[in-house]
Protein backbone atom coordinates (compact mmCIF):
# COMPACT_ATOMS: atom_id res chain seq x y z
CA UNK A 1 0.00 0.00 0.00
CA UNK A 2 0.89 3.54 -0.56
CA UNK A 3 0.40 6.91 0.33
CA UNK A 4 -0.66 10.16 -1.70
CA UNK A 5 -2.68 13.28 -1.18
CA UNK A 6 -5.32 14.37 -3.74
CA UNK A 7 -6.93 17.82 -3.36
CA UNK A 8 -6.21 17.47 0.44
CA UNK A 9 -7.73 14.58 1.26
CA UNK A 10 -4.99 11.55 2.61
CA UNK A 11 -5.62 8.55 0.52
CA UNK A 12 -4.30 4.92 0.93
CA UNK A 13 -4.15 2.48 -2.24
CA UNK A 14 -2.57 -0.58 -3.77
CA UNK A 15 0.46 0.12 -5.52
CA UNK A 16 -0.04 0.23 -9.02
CA UNK A 17 -3.01 2.28 -8.92
CA UNK A 18 -3.71 5.20 -11.10
CA UNK A 19 -4.01 8.88 -9.87
CA UNK A 20 -7.58 8.83 -11.40
CA UNK A 21 -8.46 5.48 -9.64
CA UNK A 22 -7.14 6.63 -6.58
CA UNK A 23 -9.23 9.57 -6.92
CA UNK A 24 -12.29 7.76 -7.25
CA UNK A 25 -11.74 6.00 -4.46
CA UNK A 26 -12.58 9.46 -2.71
CA UNK A 27 -15.52 10.01 -4.56
CA UNK A 28 -12.97 13.04 -6.12
CA UNK A 29 -14.41 13.68 -9.91
CA UNK A 30 -11.70 13.94 -12.77
CA UNK A 31 -13.58 13.92 -15.82
CA UNK A 32 -12.57 11.54 -18.84
CA UNK A 33 -13.87 10.61 -22.27
CA UNK A 34 -10.88 8.06 -23.79
CA UNK A 35 -10.76 6.24 -20.81
CA UNK A 36 -12.58 2.65 -20.40
CA UNK A 37 -11.30 0.94 -17.48
CA UNK A 38 -8.80 -2.44 -18.70
CA UNK A 39 -10.14 -1.71 -21.83
CA UNK A 40 -8.68 1.89 -23.53
CA UNK A 41 -6.27 3.60 -20.46
CA UNK A 42 -3.65 5.33 -23.20
CA UNK A 43 -4.56 9.24 -22.04
CA UNK A 44 -5.41 10.46 -25.57
CA UNK A 45 -8.08 13.29 -24.88
CA UNK A 46 -6.11 15.01 -21.87
CA UNK A 47 -9.18 15.40 -20.25
CA UNK A 48 -7.82 13.85 -17.08
CA UNK A 49 -4.69 15.89 -16.41
CA UNK A 50 -3.86 16.88 -13.25
CA UNK A 51 -1.05 18.96 -11.39
CA UNK A 52 1.25 16.72 -9.28
CA UNK A 53 3.74 19.12 -6.89
CA UNK A 54 6.95 19.13 -7.66
CA UNK A 55 6.31 18.19 -11.02
CA UNK A 56 6.50 20.34 -14.64
CA UNK A 57 3.39 20.39 -16.79
CA UNK A 58 0.52 18.80 -16.24
CA UNK A 59 0.20 14.50 -15.51
CA UNK A 60 -2.28 12.38 -17.59
CA UNK A 61 -4.15 10.66 -14.37
CA UNK A 62 -5.67 7.94 -15.96
CA UNK A 63 -2.07 6.25 -16.85
CA UNK A 64 0.37 7.95 -14.32
CA UNK A 65 0.65 5.35 -11.30
CA UNK A 66 0.29 7.34 -7.83
CA UNK A 67 3.25 6.93 -5.65
CA UNK A 68 4.25 7.45 -2.52
CA UNK A 69 4.32 10.96 -0.57
CA UNK A 70 2.70 12.34 -3.99
CA UNK A 71 0.08 15.59 -3.55
CA UNK A 72 -2.09 15.61 -6.48
CA UNK A 73 -4.32 18.97 -7.09
CA UNK A 74 -7.39 18.19 -9.45
CA UNK A 75 -9.02 21.04 -9.54
CA UNK A 76 -6.59 24.43 -9.74
CA UNK A 77 -7.06 27.61 -11.63
CA UNK A 78 -4.68 26.17 -14.53
CA UNK A 79 -5.86 22.48 -14.37
CA UNK A 80 -9.27 23.45 -15.31
CA UNK A 81 -8.21 25.98 -17.91
CA UNK A 82 -6.47 23.35 -19.44
CA UNK A 83 -9.05 21.21 -19.47
CA UNK A 84 -11.46 23.71 -21.36
CA UNK A 85 -8.99 24.21 -24.31
CA UNK A 86 -8.89 20.60 -24.91
CA UNK A 87 -12.63 20.44 -24.76
CA UNK A 88 -13.29 23.84 -26.99
CA UNK A 89 -10.71 21.82 -29.89
CA UNK A 90 -12.50 18.57 -29.42
CA UNK A 91 -15.94 20.84 -30.31
CA UNK A 92 -14.72 22.62 -32.66
CA UNK A 93 -13.85 19.71 -35.16
CA UNK A 94 -17.04 18.08 -34.23
CA UNK A 95 -20.17 17.67 -35.87
CA UNK A 96 -22.36 19.73 -33.59
CA UNK A 97 -25.84 18.74 -34.32
CA UNK A 98 -26.62 17.59 -31.07
CA UNK A 99 -30.67 18.03 -31.08
CA UNK A 100 -30.98 15.72 -33.75
CA UNK A 101 -28.03 13.48 -32.65
CA UNK A 102 -29.07 9.30 -31.53
CA UNK A 103 -27.18 10.36 -28.09
CA UNK A 104 -29.11 13.85 -27.23
CA UNK A 105 -28.83 13.44 -23.60
CA UNK A 106 -27.31 10.28 -23.43
CA UNK A 107 -23.54 11.49 -24.98
CA UNK A 108 -20.26 11.72 -22.63
CA UNK A 109 -19.26 14.84 -24.73
CA UNK A 110 -22.41 16.87 -24.58
CA UNK A 111 -22.04 16.01 -21.01
CA UNK A 112 -18.82 17.81 -20.51
CA UNK A 113 -19.50 20.83 -21.91
CA UNK A 114 -22.46 21.02 -20.30
CA UNK A 115 -19.97 20.51 -16.88
CA UNK A 116 -17.65 23.22 -18.37
CA UNK A 117 -20.20 25.80 -19.88
CA UNK A 118 -18.86 25.73 -22.90
CA UNK A 119 -21.10 28.30 -24.96
CA UNK A 120 -19.27 29.65 -27.59
CA UNK A 121 -16.30 27.91 -29.43
CA UNK A 122 -12.87 29.48 -29.16
CA UNK A 123 -10.97 27.33 -31.99
CA UNK A 124 -13.54 27.62 -34.86
CA UNK A 125 -11.53 26.53 -38.26
CA UNK A 126 -11.22 24.39 -40.43
CA UNK A 127 -12.90 20.47 -39.88
CA UNK A 128 -12.76 17.23 -41.35
CA UNK A 129 -16.03 16.11 -43.65
CA UNK A 130 -16.41 12.64 -43.92
CA UNK A 131 -19.15 10.28 -45.64
CA UNK A 132 -21.24 8.53 -43.82
CA UNK A 133 -20.86 4.51 -43.91
CA UNK A 134 -24.20 2.98 -43.93
CA UNK A 135 -23.82 0.36 -46.57
CA UNK A 136 -23.70 -2.43 -43.44
CA UNK A 137 -27.09 -3.85 -42.12
CA UNK A 138 -26.88 -3.08 -38.72
CA UNK A 139 -24.17 -0.39 -37.66
CA UNK A 140 -23.58 3.63 -39.21
CA UNK A 141 -20.52 5.07 -39.16
CA UNK A 142 -20.19 9.13 -39.04
CA UNK A 143 -17.10 10.25 -38.51
CA UNK A 144 -17.88 13.82 -38.53
CA UNK A 145 -18.64 13.41 -34.78
CA UNK A 146 -15.69 10.91 -33.85
CA UNK A 147 -14.13 12.53 -31.23
CA UNK A 148 -10.75 10.30 -31.45
CA UNK A 149 -11.20 8.25 -28.24
CA UNK A 150 -9.97 4.84 -29.66
CA UNK A 151 -12.70 3.16 -27.29
CA UNK A 152 -13.74 1.29 -30.18
CA UNK A 153 -10.77 0.28 -31.75
CA UNK A 154 -9.88 -1.23 -28.56
CA UNK A 155 -13.38 -2.86 -27.83
CA UNK A 156 -12.88 -4.76 -31.03
CA UNK A 157 -9.27 -5.71 -30.65
CA UNK A 158 -9.20 -6.70 -26.85
CA UNK A 159 -12.92 -7.52 -25.91
CA UNK A 160 -14.01 -9.21 -29.32
CA UNK A 161 -10.66 -10.08 -30.96
CA UNK A 162 -11.36 -8.98 -34.34
CA UNK A 163 -9.46 -6.07 -35.18
CA UNK A 164 -11.49 -4.75 -37.60
CA UNK A 165 -11.09 -1.02 -36.91
CA UNK A 166 -7.42 1.14 -36.50
CA UNK A 167 -6.39 4.45 -36.20
CA UNK A 168 -5.52 5.72 -39.65
CA UNK A 169 -3.01 8.64 -40.51
CA UNK A 170 -1.58 11.36 -38.78
CA UNK A 171 -2.19 14.87 -37.42
CA UNK A 172 -5.03 16.68 -38.35
CA UNK A 173 -5.63 13.74 -40.87
CA UNK A 174 -5.88 11.36 -38.10
CA UNK A 175 -9.44 9.39 -38.01
CA UNK A 176 -10.79 5.43 -37.40
CA UNK A 177 -10.70 3.39 -40.33
CA UNK A 178 -11.09 0.01 -41.52
CA UNK A 179 -8.38 -1.92 -44.12
CA UNK A 180 -7.98 0.59 -46.74
CA UNK A 181 -11.09 2.38 -45.92
CA UNK A 182 -13.59 0.02 -46.89
CA UNK A 183 -17.13 -0.11 -45.57
CA UNK A 184 -17.92 -2.16 -42.10
CA UNK A 185 -20.04 -4.38 -44.75
CA UNK A 186 -16.62 -5.45 -46.48
CA UNK A 187 -14.28 -6.14 -43.50
CA UNK A 188 -14.37 -8.36 -41.07
CA UNK A 189 -16.60 -6.56 -39.04
CA UNK A 190 -18.95 -9.30 -37.55
CA UNK A 191 -21.92 -6.50 -36.23
CA UNK A 192 -21.45 -7.51 -32.63
CA UNK A 193 -22.12 -3.61 -31.89
CA UNK A 194 -19.74 -3.55 -28.99
CA UNK A 195 -18.30 -0.19 -30.71
CA UNK A 196 -21.16 0.95 -30.61
CA UNK A 197 -21.64 0.41 -26.86
CA UNK A 198 -18.54 2.01 -26.06
CA UNK A 199 -18.83 5.10 -28.13
CA UNK A 200 -18.91 8.35 -26.01
CA UNK A 201 -20.55 9.88 -28.73
CA UNK A 202 -22.77 9.95 -31.65
CA UNK A 203 -19.68 8.18 -34.02
CA UNK A 204 -21.13 4.85 -34.46
CA UNK A 205 -25.04 3.63 -33.91
CA UNK A 206 -28.00 0.77 -34.93
CA UNK A 207 -28.87 0.93 -38.53
CA UNK A 208 -33.22 2.04 -37.52
CA UNK A 209 -35.53 0.22 -38.99
CA UNK A 210 -38.34 1.79 -37.30
CA UNK A 211 -40.15 2.73 -40.17
CA UNK A 212 -40.03 -0.44 -42.20
CA UNK A 213 -40.91 -2.52 -38.92
CA UNK A 214 -44.34 -0.11 -38.94
CA UNK A 215 -44.74 -0.80 -42.68
CA UNK A 216 -44.96 -4.42 -42.54
CA UNK A 217 -47.00 -4.25 -39.39
CA UNK A 218 -49.58 -1.93 -40.77
CA UNK A 219 -49.52 -4.76 -43.97
CA UNK A 220 -52.69 -6.72 -43.24
CA UNK A 221 -51.14 -9.55 -45.51
CA UNK A 222 -48.24 -10.12 -44.04
CA UNK A 223 -47.36 -11.74 -40.67
CA UNK A 224 -44.51 -10.49 -38.59
CA UNK A 225 -42.32 -12.71 -36.56
CA UNK A 226 -39.89 -10.57 -34.04
CA UNK A 227 -36.56 -12.41 -32.63
CA UNK A 228 -34.08 -10.86 -30.54
CA UNK A 229 -30.55 -11.25 -32.57
CA UNK A 230 -27.84 -13.73 -31.22
CA UNK A 231 -25.71 -11.07 -29.09
CA UNK A 232 -28.51 -9.37 -27.87
CA UNK A 233 -29.60 -13.22 -26.81
CA UNK A 234 -26.48 -13.84 -24.84
CA UNK A 235 -26.27 -10.57 -23.38
CA UNK A 236 -29.65 -10.85 -21.79
CA UNK A 237 -28.93 -14.28 -21.05
CA UNK A 238 -25.74 -12.81 -18.90
CA UNK A 239 -27.70 -10.74 -16.74
CA UNK A 240 -29.52 -13.47 -15.46
CA UNK A 241 -26.50 -15.68 -14.40
CA UNK A 242 -27.09 -17.88 -17.76
CA UNK A 243 -24.09 -19.94 -18.66
CA UNK A 244 -23.00 -19.02 -22.41
CA UNK A 245 -22.89 -22.33 -24.11
CA UNK A 246 -21.01 -22.89 -27.62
Amino acid sequence: MIKLNIDGIDVEVEEGTTILEAARKVNINIPTLCFLKDINENGDCRMCIVEVEGRRGFTTSCIQKAEEGMVVRTNTEKVIDARRMVLDLTLSNHERECLTCVRNGNCELQKLAEDFGMTDILYNGERNKYEIDDKSPSIVRDFNKCVLCRRCVSTCKKVQGIGAIESANRGFASCISTAENHSLNDVNCTFCGQCIANCPVGALKEKDNTKEVWEKLKDKDTYVVAQTAPAVRVGIGEEFGMPIRK
